[in-house]
């Protein structure tokens, strides 16, 4: 399997959507880049803030793409197309109504399950599915009415953001094999252990 050589976090931009639930894949890579002092920069060109650095031995960019969620994929095609990233060299961390928090999941490729920014991801892309994901559950409101409101204008309740944040943290081990491409192997782990 292909290493991986960009993250990407997707969320809304702007103060109002930094708490809530549609940004927490924005929120993991800004954390992922602190953890390991890579600075992330906003560069017009790629709608977004992007930032390269080591992390664990492993040369990887890091992005946070500025436009709306249903835009993300503006962004990754471009800095796909500029660096010449293939696809599958790419991982995507978003938010999964399809897990409650505290579960957190990887996989390859795929549909994109109603998600718009992963839908928008896809088409930059030129609708290459094979980008691997790392979907951090948020839960439900129940009702597909309230599912707007739920993600972009609530802000995630404390007690939510903790087991989110406990279990979307990766340990070394867990996250070189990520960068490695070793994805069965991080997929037993992450998948079995208390971290999912």
């Amino acid at each position: 399997m292909s290493a991986v050589r960009l993250i990407v976090g997707l969320g809304n931009p702007g103060a109002s959507y930094q708490a809530t639930r549609h940004n927490v894949g924005e929120r993991w890579v800004r954390e992922l880049a602190r953890r390991f002092a890579i600075s992330l920069a906003p560069e017009t060109k790629f709608k977004g803030d992007i930032g390269r650095g080591d992390i664990l031995g492993h040369d990887v960019r890091l992005l946070v793409p500025t436009t709306y969620m249903n835009l993300s994929g503006d962004s990754v095609g471009a800095v796909q197309r500029f660096f010449k990233i293939p696809s599958q060299s790419i991982l995507v961390v978003y938010d999964e109504m399809a897990f409650v928090p505290g579960v957190v999941r990887l996989k390859q490729g795929g549909g994109d399950n109603g998600h718009n920014g992963i839908r928008s991801v896809r088409s930059g892309l030129g609708n290459d599915p094979d980008f691997m994901r790392l979907r951090i559950g948020v839960g439900h409101p129940g009702s597909p009415s309230k599912v707007t409101a739920y993600l972009t204008q609530q802000v995630m309740p404390e007690d939510e953001r903790i087991e989110v944040e406990r279990c979307s943290t990766l340990d070394d081990d867990l996250l070189d094999n990520i960068l490695q491409g070793n994805w069965q192997q991080a997929m037993n782990v992450l998948h079995a252990t208390g971290e999912s």
